[in-house]
């Protein structure tokens, strides 16, 4: 059993890259991509960790990219080498478009009548802060009584305090991971087009043709019905497979780190030995 989607303390998530390894070997993962946001410092506090406890670590990232006006979650996977220093450099333009947006953020909560600061965010985000931290110091304020209210009611798309931020083409983001020896694969995909095959395999065929080499189909947000789905969406546009339970400890705390939600997923090593092959 594998997991090639988690997040840690320098992105999201509630684990330090120690815990996560600690938990992964727990569990009996054979394998594991830590996936932070516009980041990989998790992944650099993560492998000497990992070496030292017999754990295939792979080196991810998650962005957020737009694909004809529509917000993508792109994974990048680096499972036979680490990416070239000029994607380093590229991630660095992502992290300051996600600072800007955090801080408009603080401004649009702080109109809507909500005494918060990006500095007190900030302070729960370490190397990178989300959404997922202002929601925290929301939490802690007496806002909301959860993590989902939140979320809910300030912070998802659709909600009041939502701001978007500038996100990179996705078509750029695909070739800037295989540029850098990586390959790429849409992230949670169900959370993309719900109810609508035809338009999703339009959509899917339209990444196909920018170089998507593969696709997330299996995922803790997903039922047997959606796996079979992208599956079969997989095998019509000769895309490699991916999956992993999207783990971010307290932050989601349904989600299991290997096993998803409810125990719904079972990723086989199969699965990385073919990303390799790639």
């Amino acid at each position: 059993m594998i997991d090639l989607h988690s997040h840690t303390t320098e992105s999201d998530g509630t684990f330090t890259p120690a815990e996560l390894i600690a938990e992964a070997k727990r569990i009996g993962l054979e394998a594991l991509a830590i996936t932070d946001h516009d980041t990989l410092a998790g992944y650099e506090g993560a492998r000497d960790l990992a070496v030292q406890a017999g754990l295939d670590l792979v080196c991810g990232i998650e962005l957020s990219t737009k694909f004809r006006g529509r917000s993508v979650h792109l994974l990048g996977y680096f499972p036979n080498r680490e990416p070239a220093p000029e994607f380093r450099e590229w991630l660095g333009i992502m992290q300051k478009s996600r600072y800007d947006r955090n801080v408009r953020m603080a401004e649009r909560l702080r109109s809507l009548g909500v005494d918060i600061t990006f500095a007190e965010a900030q302070a729960k985000g370490r190397s990178l802060t989300g959404r997922p931290h202002f929601a925290r110091v929301l939490l802690e304020k007496g806002y909301v009584s959860s993590m989902q209210q939140a979320f809910d009611e300030y912070l998802d798309e659709s909600a009041k305090g939502y701001v978007e931020r500038q996100e990179a083409d996705f078509a750029e983001s695909v070739e800037r991971i295989r540029a850098a020896g990586g390959i790429s694969s849409v992230a949670h995909p169900i959370r993309l087009l719900k109810n609508d095959d035809e338009r999703l395999n339009e959509m899917i065929g339209g990444m196909r043709d920018c170089g998507l080499p593969a696709l997330e189909a299996y995922h803790s947000d997903h039922s047997p019905a959606d796996v079979a789905r992208y599956e079969k969406f997989a095998a019509h546009y000769g895309m490699a497979r991916t999956g992993g339970s999207d783990f971010h400890g307290a932050n989601k705390p349904n989600i299991q780190l290997g096993t998803g939600a409810n125990n719904n997923l079972h990723v086989p090593l199969t699965i990385l030995t073919n990303l390799r092959g790639l």
